[in-house]
C-alpha cells in the first residue's frame, strides 16, 4: 500500500509543467531573436549593396569635368579663296565640376568628330602619370591629330586634374579638319565617369583666332 502511494507521488508531473513551459518559451524567444538578427543583417547588407550600386551608377553617369570659358579655334587663312580657310586646332580650359572626382589626364582620351568622320587624337608623349611637368609649349604642339597640355593654373604641373586646378588643352587637328559652317564635336573620355562632349560650329568667316559657339 505504501508502495502504491509513493508510485502515485512520483508519477505526478504537475509540478514540471511550469518549468517546461518556461523552457519552451525561452527556446522560442532565442530562435526568434536569432532569426530577427539574420533578417536584419540581410536587410542591412542588401541596403548597403543598393547604395553602392546607386553611387556607382551616379559616378558612371555623370562627368567630373567641364569646360571653363570659351572654346577657341585656331584658323588657317587662305586669302586667295576665303571659303578654303579652315580651323586646324582647338584650345580650351577644363576643370572639375562641383564635387567631381579627380581625373587623371594621362589616362584620358580625346575623339574628334567632323565632316570627315571620327578621329582618335593621340596623347602628347609627355602626358604621363609619372611626369611631374606635363606642360608643352604651344610652339612645339605641331603634330597632327595630337592633343597637348599647354598650361596649368592653380595647382602642380602633373597630369592629375583635382581641386581648383585648371588645365588648358590644345588639340592640334589636321589640315581642313573644320571648314566654314562645319558642325563638329570633341569628346573627352576620362578613365572614370561619363564622357564630356564639346559640340560647336565653325563660323562662316574663319579668322586666325575664332570663338566657337
Amino acid at each position: 500500500k505504501e508502495m502504491r502511494k509513493m508510485t502515485k507521488i512520483f508519477n505526478k508531473d504537475e509540478g514540471f509543467t511550469g518549468l517546461e513551459a518556461a523552457i519552451v518559451l525561452i527556446a522560442f524567444v532565442v530562435v526568434a531573436a536569432v532569426f530577427s538578427y539574420v533578417v536584419l543583417g540581410a536587410g542591412f547588407f542588401t541596403t548597403q549593396k543598393a547604395q553602392e550600386v546607386v553611387y556607382s551608377s551616379v559616378d558612371m553617369a555623370s562627368s567630373s569635368m567641364e569646360v571653363l570659358g570659351n572654346v577657341y579655334g585656331h584658323g588657317t587663312i587662305v586669302l586667295a579663296n576665303p571659303s578654303e580657310s579652315n580651323i586646324t586646332a582647338l584650345r580650351f580650359v577644363v576643370g572639375l565640376t562641383a564635387g567631381g572626382a579627380p581625373v587623371d589626364l594621362a589616362n584620358t582620351n580625346l575623339v574628334f568628330s567632323g565632316s570627315g568622320g571620327l578621329k582618335d587624337l593621340i596623347r602628347d608623349s609627355s602626358i604621363k602619370a609619372t611626369e611631374e611637368d606635363v606642360v608643352t609649349d604651344i610652339g612645339s604642339a605641331t603634330a597632327a591629330d595630337t592633343w597637348y597640355i599647354i598650361d596649368i593654373t592653380n595647382g602642380d604641373k602633373g597630369s592629375l586634374l583635382d581641386n581648383q586646378k585648371q588645365v588648358t588643352i590644345y588639340a592640334n587637328l589636321h589640315e581642313k579638319a573644320i571648314m566654314p559652317n562645319d558642325d563638329f564635336s570633341l569628346e573627352i573620355k576620362p578613365p572614370v565617369g561619363a564622357a564630356y562632349a564639346i559640340k560647336r560650329k565653325a563660323p562662316a568667316g574663319i579668322k586666325e583666332i575664332n570663338i566657337l559657339t
